[in-house]
């Protein structure tokens, strides 16, 4: 054939607006699916890809960390570079290395190799995601805007639920003999379509003042992360050796350092990684510190959780996401009306929240408890994932409304993408600290392992709640 894909010209003015862009906003976000699910999708599989691969408990914890690692470590870099050098360009090739990365680790055949293509997965979708919603950002306007927010928001909402769904689902059906191998392979064809559609119908937009991105500084990023997370996982298993604490004090003296550098820095173009402007603010710094909080709590929490249903309790990975599923219905109960509450009653709805989620949590670690005694069944612990996902919507959804409250227009931007890094780098603290407790105490059973780790997690919120009383006390509209 003679006729080739052409690229579709730049996003034309507001005035008239992309012929395409509904199209356009639909094929990203599909693509931006692929990395919803695989937020959560992998949680209900780990049990079967550790006795398939014969991973360590270690492994386990650096499947879920690897990813989250390498989303946070690139998030903010990808979504300067997408701004500066054209976002479609960078999301194709986000698509293109998310599926190829998922095809990696549908077919890895040890614990290493998989890992080595989770944090790969981790990066292309830190690539992909900024250029979705910076594009929604650029190709919508006035109601149109909020209409593809919106939906935007509902999908990112109903993609936890049907991860764990999916996740459970597709190891169970054993396709094709591939069992928890089609938890990854079912984003290649999504990953190929989308990667087709995109070509033709995502439109050219990039910022033109943008400035320069600081790679070198991103690299002093990604290494301060994983030197913080690698020996907490490592640590419990080679008896905590010095040069991990080492390791630990290098990686938070190298994000410090990254800061105060970049606070020093006068007269550039580069734009700094990690505002100080912004960490200046005390609700700001406080307001990354509780999504950092929360983020170690959840994700620590469904990692233990996920094994011991199906480890002690006998659950398979189908049934152990419908119980996940309560989880995320507490969300949906209170999301919708959470940001119009925080513009009101600010602070207090965060802490509300958090309180929640401890008191839900504590529920299901009670119930937990009960069930070393007898097996109770999944009822029990029901009521307690309904209130902390209830309590979910009331402390994360409203957030970052809270918290822009306090921050200058002009910083809005990068305040949003440091609490996406933060909740990034939180999952996977959270599945090295609360692993670590946890399968240091698997001696004991897993029941024994999860009533060990819960205190961390309720602890945590509890102390998030403590902690939103120096945020501010109205949040902004979604207008503003």
């Amino acid at each position: 054939m003679s006729t080739s894909l052409a690229a579709p010209a730049a996003a034309p003015p507001t005035a008239d607006p992309y012929p395409r862009r509904w199209a356009a906003a639909a094929v990203m976000m599909i693509a931006a699916l692929m990395d919803l699910l695989d937020g959560t999708i992998v949680n209900v599989a780990l049990p079967s890809i550790g006795r398939d691969l014969h991973a360590s408990q270690s492994a386990l914890q650096w499947l879920v960390s690897a990813y989250l690692l390498g989303f946070a470590a690139a998030l903010i870099v990808s979504g300067h570079l997408g701004d500066r050098l054209g976002r479609r360009s960078l999301f194709l090739a986000g698509t293109a290395g998310f599926g190829l990365a998922s095809l990696g680790c549908g077919i890895a055949q040890t614990p290493g190799q998989l890992i080595a293509a989770r944090a790969a997965q981790g990066v292309m979708a830190a690539v992909l995601m900024p250029q979705v919603l910076g594009s929604l950002r650029t190709l919508f306007h006035g109601k149109e805007r909020g209409a593809a927010f919106g939906m935007y928001g509902a999908m990112a909402g109903f993609a936890s639920a049907l991860g764990v769904l999916l996740g459970g689902l597709l190891t169970d059906a054993d396709l094709f003999g591939w069992g928890w191998r089609s938890v990854f392979l079912v984003n290649v064809p999504v990953a190929v379509a989308t990667l087709v559609a995109g070509f033709v119908l995502v439109p050219s937009t990039r910022e033109r003042s943008a400035g320069r991105p600081d790679v070198r500084g991103s690299l002093v990023l990604a290494a301060g992360l994983v030197a913080i997370v690698l020996p907490l996982v490592q640590g419990r298993s080679n008896g905590w050796p010095l040069w991990g604490w080492v390791c630990l004090a290098a990686g938070v003296l190298a994000v410090v350092g990254l800061g105060v550098v970049e606070a020093r820095r006068r007269g550039t173009a580069t734009v700094p990684l990690l505002p100080a402007r912004a960490f200046r603010l005390p609700a700001f710094s406080v307001g990354v510190l509780v999504q950092l909080l929360f983020s170690i709590g959840m994700q620590g929490f469904f990692l233990v959780f996920a094994i011991w249903l199906q480890g002690s309790e006998g659950y398979t990975p189908m049934q152990a996401g419908v119980v996940v599923v309560a989880f995320s219905v507490g969300g949906f109960l209170t999301a919708p009306v959470a940001d119009v509450l925080a513009v009101r009653f600010g602070r207090l709805v965060l802490a509300a929240g958090a309180l929640m989620m401890a008191g839900g949590f504590g529920w299901v670690w009670s119930a937990v408890a009960d069930s070393a005694a007898a097996h109770t069944g999944a009822w029990p612990l029901v009521p307690g994932l309904v209130m902390a996902g209830a309590g979910l919507g009331f402390l994360v959804v409203p957030l970052v409304n809270v918290v822009l409250s306090a921050v200058p227009a002009e910083l809005a931007g990068g305040a949003s993408g440091i609490f996406s890094t933060a909740q990034q780098f939180g999952g996977a603290l959270g599945a090295a600290v609360i692993g670590t407790v946890f399968f240091g105490h698997v001696g004991e059973g897993l029941t024994g392992a999860v009533t060990a780790a819960m205190p961390w997690v309720v602890g945590g919120f509890v102390v998030c709640a403590g902690l939103c009383g120096a945020l501010p006390r109205r949040g902004v509209s979604q207008e503003a």
